[in-house]
């Protein structure tokens, strides 16, 4: 069973995430993240926090920014109780549409990662695929970091996923062009201060060319560290891959950061 709850709103100014991830060609631009991807990076989290070893269905577990629902429905699969969480209505319908196809019960909810509401309600919230970030101000980044550490039970997991800035400043390719099905594709990425920026333009077969951009704020291991610390997370560990390889500051290309908020014992 799938339940949805809208609550995007209709006035909200359109920033490029709410632009692109509502787009239908986001998902062919990306097709190459596929659910093995997911697979790996879920086996990759639940082994880390030992969660694998609880049952699955006393877990609840809350996706941020969960998108098409390729980690959200292999949670599913896997027997944990689910809510997935996006801005996007576009691809939280194809997240709601394969749960059905895979009869997998799924919760899903619409709103901005910063009015997440719930107060100790899940024992894993996890922010994947470099869904943190977006926002113009670092303000909004912290108020993210809030919004999840009120929603965890004590004792709760928090893994956040982010894109190493260090291995992308030796790696950075400033332009690259490949094709997907029969869209061309035009990818240039440059550094902004401290933030990266993809302008993807697209060239169907018939038609005029769409330009999309992507910019995130990149954070370094030391300063998301310390924000989490100070919003009161244990950073227990970092991963630098979803296979779970061990992180080296100039070699891994994630920062697969894992954190728990305290026990409280009355």
């Amino acid at each position: 069973m799938v339940k949805s709850h809208d609550s995007s709103g209709t006035d909200e100014s359109r920033h490029w995430y709410e632009t692109w991830f509502n787009h239908p060609l986001y998902l062919e631009v990306y097709s190459h993240r596929d659910q093995e991807e997911a697979a790996r990076c879920i086996r990759t989290i639940l082994s880390v926090s030992g969660l694998e070893l609880k049952d699955p269905a006393s877990i609840s577990v809350l996706d941020i920014a969960c998108g098409a629902g390729r980690h959200a429905l292999e949670l599913a699969r896997l027997g944990y109780c689910v809510t997935g969480n996006d801005l996007s209505p576009f691809l939280l319908e194809e997240a709601r549409k394969e749960a059905v196809n895979c009869r997998l019960q799924l919760e899903l909810t619409c709103c901005d990662m910063r009015h997440i509401q719930g107060n100790e309600l899940f024992d894993l919230v996890v922010q994947l695929f470099t869904s943190f970030g977006y926002f113009d101000l670092k303000e909004d980044d912290r108020m993210v970091l809030s919004k999840v550490y009120s929603a965890l039970k004590n004792g709760g997991w928090y893994v956040l996923d982010l894109i190493n800035p260090v291995h992308l400043a030796g790696n950075l390719a400033p332009e690259t062009r490949r094709t997907v099905g029969n869209l061309k594709l035009l990818e240039q990425r440059a550094f902004h201060e401290d933030k990266i920026t993809k302008t993807i333009t697209i060239t169907p077969p018939v038609g005029e060319k769409l330009t999309f951009s992507e910019t995130v704020r990149l954070y370094m291991r030391e300063e998301i560290y310390a924000l989490l610390q100070d919003e009161g997370f244990s950073v227990t560990g970092i991963m630098g891959s979803y296979h779970g390889d061990p992180f080296t500051d100039n070699d891994s290309p994630r920062m697969l950061i894992f954190c728990r908020k305290p026990h409280f014992f009355n």
